[in-house]
């Protein structure tokens, strides 16, 4: 499963041991690109939010979280829903941007969430949002989580990336 699929751009790049893949987004127009994307496995698009999984407890072997957790209203719910529908020993996998380590800038970014001006201009972002802290207060165990910091557009500030998985 796939949360928050957006267009989905990262269709294409599941393996082909991935037998199908159950995408969900919520927004009609980034839905309506996600059905016609390129794409490397059988993939079915579902209208849902992540607070909120229309699927049984422990229906899925893995899911993905690709720039996801960082916009949902909320997180903890978000996992919380994440973790009842993946079997026990079931695999996360995510790619988020958090909160700098560092400051001036964790100040400057979670001023910028408090204040509400960032998440009203880049469609409910949160840039001081602590993912890693989130995941494991889920109850899921972190097997590998790396650090990563880019700017991935000219008008953007540079931000910390975490890419890793999980277990249940």
């Amino acid at each position: 499963m796939e949360v928050g699929a957006g267009n989905g751009r990262n269709f294409a790049h599941y393996p082909a041991a991935v037998t199908e893949v159950v995408a969900i987004e919520p927004e009609p127009t980034l839905r309506a690109l996600a059905e016609g994307a390129e794409r490397a496995v059988p993939v079915k698009v579902l209208a849902g939010v992540a607070e909120d999984l229309p699927f049984a407890d422990g229906e899925f072997d893995a899911a993905v979280v690709s720039l996801v957790l960082c916009s949902v209203p909320d997180q903890g719910m978000a996992l919380a829903e994440l973790r009842r529908v993946l079997r026990p020993g079931g695999e996360l996998r995510f790619y988020e941007h958090v909160v700098p380590r560092r400051q001036p800038k964790r100040a400057l970014f979670r001023a910028a969430d408090a204040t509400g001006v960032w998440p009203k201009l880049a469609a409910g972002c949160h840039l001081a949002r602590d993912t890693a802290s989130a995941i494991t207060a889920a109850g899921f165990q972190i097997d590998r989580c790396e650090r990563i910091e880019f700017r991935s557009a000219a008008v953007e500030p540079r931000l910390s990336y975490l890419l890793g998985s999980a277990h249940r």
